[in-house]
């Protein structure tokens, strides 16, 4: 043998040599393998729900949730004048009068209207600075907010003087005052709404607000009624009802179909809710609308 040949017998011997080291595999137990099999069909079922939960699966586990609100529609009782130059922004009644405040740079104002005719007999304008939006009634006064100016203005509700000035961060939407908690609600066209001090205007906390287990943008203007806040939707032919201490709508109300095709040609959105605690009825309109409706709320 040469030593080539030699040499690569003694590779060779190496070569079986490392390989006789390497450790033999061990079959898996009986138990390792039932321990896999438990795994893959886990993952099969976690990958199953993620496609399914945003398809029908999701559908169905929040429909429980749809359930429980309450679906109403409006039941008109009577029609009254609405003057279509008033881009209406806050509704409310207090000791048998309609309370209204309206938007637009130069045009905001805020005013007192008869119910029985809609008949304005009270009215003041704000500075043109300033962009009116909703309006709250707390003891003897009328708070009006405004939309970017952070500003809300308190205003004797008697002679309209103003009384005093609040500050706040951000812009200013709807508002209402609970009196069973003594608290005024705020929106501010996002899905939240603050709970404010009636006297400070400081804020005391805050929830979102859900529809169906959604969030629920754009909350305009408020009426707070038997533990509920009633809110617009901006650009929604519905108002709702929510829950203030768990952020859930319990009721939604279809108010499409108020104007005619004519009068709704030069109306703008659906906004402002009173509540008339004495015949237990609402009032409702529109930015620019030539009606107000004095309705209730009745399943469908």
């Amino acid at each position: 043998m040469t030593g080539t040949s030699r040499r690569f017998v003694f590779a060779v011997s190496r070569q079986q040599k490392f390989k006789r080291r390497q450790p033999r595999v061990r079959p898996r137990s009986r138990s390792n393998r039932w321990m896999a099999a438990l795994v893959a069909v886990g993952a099969v079922v976690l990958v199953l729900w993620a496609v399914f939960s945003g398809g029908n699966m999701g559908a169905s586990m929040v429909q429980p949730r749809a359930l429980s609100v309450d679906l109403l529609r409006v039941e008109i009782l009577r029609e009254i004048v609405h003057d279509t130059t008033a881009y209406t922004q806050g509704l409310l009644w207090r000791d048998g009068w309609l309370y209204e405040s309206t938007g637009q740079y130069g045009q905001s104002r805020l005013r007192r209207i008869d119910p029985k005719n809609g008949t304005v007999v009270q009215e003041i304008y704000t500075p043109p600075a300033f962009f009116g939006e909703g309006l709250a009634t707390v003891g003897s006064h009328l708070i009006m907010l405004t939309w970017k100016a952070e500003r809300a203005f308190s205003y004797d509700v008697t002679s309209f003087e103003p009384v005093q000035t609040f500050r706040y961060r951000g812009e200013g939407w709807g508002l209402c005052h609970d009196g069973d908690q003594d608290r005024l609600i705020m929106s501010n066209g996002s899905d939240s709404l603050s709970f404010r001090d009636p006297r400070t205007f400081e804020q005391r906390g805050a929830i979102r607000v859900k529809l169906r287990d959604r969030p629920l943008f754009q909350l305009n203007e408020l009426a707070c009624v038997g533990g509920l806040v009633y809110a617009n939707v901006y650009q929604e032919q519905y108002l709702v009802a929510i829950d203030p201490e768990t952020g859930q709508v319990t009721r939604q109300i279809d108010a499409s179909g108020l104007l005619t095709t004519a009068e709704a040609r030069n109306a703008d959105v659906l906004n402002g809710i009173a509540f008339d605690p004495g015949s237990e009825t609402f009032y409702i309109t529109g930015k620019l609308w030539p009606k107000m409706f004095e309705v209730r709320f009745v399943s469908r």
